[in-house]
């Protein structure tokens, strides 16, 4: 399949900028705060050398982003698409984390609006792992429609397994839904 799962996509406020190396301290700015990860399953990412690891696994995927305000350029967080599967026509989105400045203002549904509307042109099926704990990112999986497939053990790039919650939206079920709006 020929498609970029690092392309520049972009709406009215945010942008979704491929990740570079260069943007590791404005990204750590965001990450540097304890708050940003309380619910993820990896609590000390907040530390440089813990950091560090996230982002080197970000830049490896080739499928990060940094997510931008439009008109700033201030950057709110990270997210991205990984572990293409052409066979099952699937793939995930994940690793996502904002600053806690963009909690509760609609960005995350605006930024999964986007990766889902341009990834669904590729794919029949994606998938989301959200640490167990993470009771924000579960109610936002369900808000976008997403079915909860239970509870998996994975694990995160130089990291030692965590219990996740699989969530799974299906083409069909996100047009359907797009639609109605």
């Amino acid at each position: 399949m020929n498609f970029s799962v690092q392309a520049t996509l972009e709406n009215e406020k945010y942008q979704l900028l491929p990740l570079k190396e260069s943007d590791f301290n404005r990204l750590y700015f965001v990450a540097s705060d304890p708050k940003v990860w309380e619910q993820h399953p990896n609590k000390e990412r907040f530390k440089k050398e813990i950091f560090q690891n996230f982002f080197q696994g970000a830049l490896e995927s080739k499928g990060a982003f940094v997510i931008a305000e439009k008109d700033s350029g201030e950057i709110l967080g990270s997210t991205r698409f990984y572990d293409f599967n052409e066979k099952e026509k699937s793939i995930l989105i994940g690793y996502t984390f904002y600053g806690v400045k963009s909690w509760g203002k609609n960005v995350n549904t605006q930024i999964k609006k986007l990766m889902l509307d341009y990834i669904f042109q590729f794919v029949e099926t994606v998938i989301f792992h959200v640490g167990k704990d993470n009771f924000r990112s579960r109610r936002a999986m369900e808000k976008l429609g997403a079915v909860n497939l239970g509870e998996e053990e994975v694990a995160y790039f130089g990291e030692s397994p965590k219990i996740n919650v699989v969530f799974q939206i299906k083409k069909d079920v996100w047009k359907f839904k797009q639609d109605l709006h």
